[in-house]
C-alpha cells in the first residue's frame, strides 16, 4: 500500500539504544486489516548484525544495514513473520536462518520456501547466548520467540503486544482494533492471540514472568508504537490479565 504509515522516514535506520536500530516500513495486509511493518537490527559484541523479522529491502535498506556490521542472523521470530526474509538471504548468503515453529510450514502452505538453518527453542542458542536472552511463547494457535538484550535493556517482541495509534490507522479499522485490545495507549496481547493462549495459561504465565524478571527499559514492538521507557512497567500493564 503506497501511502503514509505515521511512522516516515521508511526503509531508513532509526536508532533506539546502543547498538540497537529500528527500520519502519510499508504497509502489509493480514486478513484484509493493513498493518505497518518494522524490523529491529542489534549489532552483536563481536560486531556481527541480528536482523529480527526483516521488512523490505527498500530504498538500499540493506546497503545501510551491512554498513553496521556483517550480518550474521536473519530471524523470523514467530510463525506469521517471514515474508522477505528469503530477499534477504539472497542479499546476505553468508547469514544464518533462524525461525519460530510453524513459520515453515505456514510459508509452505502458501506457496513459498522458507529455508530455515535452525529452529528458535525456549532458550538462546550459542550464537548470541549471555547477549540476548530468549523465550518461546507457544500455544495451539500461536507460536513467537521473545527477546532481550541485556546490553541496551530492550525487549523486542512480534506480535505478543500490539500498540496501533488509531489516528495513524484507517478510520475503518479502528473499531477492529479496539475490539481486538490493540489500540495505543492501552495496546495489549490481540485478543484472538489471548485465547489461544488460554489452554497454555501457565506457560503463558511464566513466559511474562520471566520477561518482567528481565526488567526491560524498552519494548520494541512490531505494530503500532513502541515504549521507549518504563518497560517493565508496561509489561505489567499489557499482560494484567494474566498476571
Amino acid at each position: 500500500m503506497n501511502r503514509p504509515t505515521g511512522y516516515e522516514p521508511l526503509y531508513a535506520l532509526k536508532a533506539v539504544a546502543p547498538d540497537v536500530w529500528i527500520a519502519d516500513g510499508g504497509w502489509i495486509r493480514f486478513y484484509g486489516v493493513p498493518f505497518p511493518t518494522r524490523m529491529t537490527v542489534i549489532r552483536l559484541a563481536g560486531g556481527g548484525l541480528w536482523l529480527h523479522s526483516p521488512i523490505g529491502n527498500v530504498d538500499g535498506l540493506a546497503d545501510a544495514v551491512a554498513a553496521l556490521g556483517p550480518v550474521r542472523h536473519l530471524v523470523a521470530p514467530n510463525w506469521i513473520h517471514y515474508a522477505w526474509v528469503p530477499e534477504w538471504q539472497a542479499r546476505f548468503p553468508q547469514a544464518t536462518t533462524w525461525g519460530c515453529p510453524g513459520a515453515a510450514e505456514r510459508a509452505a502452505s502458501r506457496g513459498m520456501h522458507l529455508a530455515l538453518d535452525h529452529e528458535l527453542g525456549d532458550a538462546p542458542p550459542g550464537a548470541w547466548a549471555g547477549e540476548i536472552d530468549q523465550r518461546l511463547a507457544r500455544s495451539g494457535f500461536h507460536r513467537e520467540a521473545v527477546f532481550f538484550h541485556r546490553a541496551s535493556q530492550t525487549l523486542v517482541l512480534t506480535d505478543l503486544i500490539m500498540n496501533f495509534e488509531p489516528a495513524k490507522m484507517p478510520w475503518w479499522t479502528r473499531p477492529l482494533l479496539r475490539l481486538g485490545r490493540a489500540c495505543d495507549p492501552d495496546g495489549r496481547m490481540p485478543r484472538d492471540i489471548a485465547m489461544g493462549f488460554l489452554p497454555q495459561a501457565e506457560h503463558l504465565r511464566d513466559v511474562v514472568e520471566a520477561m518482567i524478571g528481565w526488567d526491560p527499559a524498552r519494548i520494541v514492538i512490531a505494530h503500532g508504537r513502541c515504549y521507549d521507557r518504563d518497560g517493565t512497567a508496561e509489561l505489567r500493564r499489557a499482560f494484567r490479565s494474566v498476571m
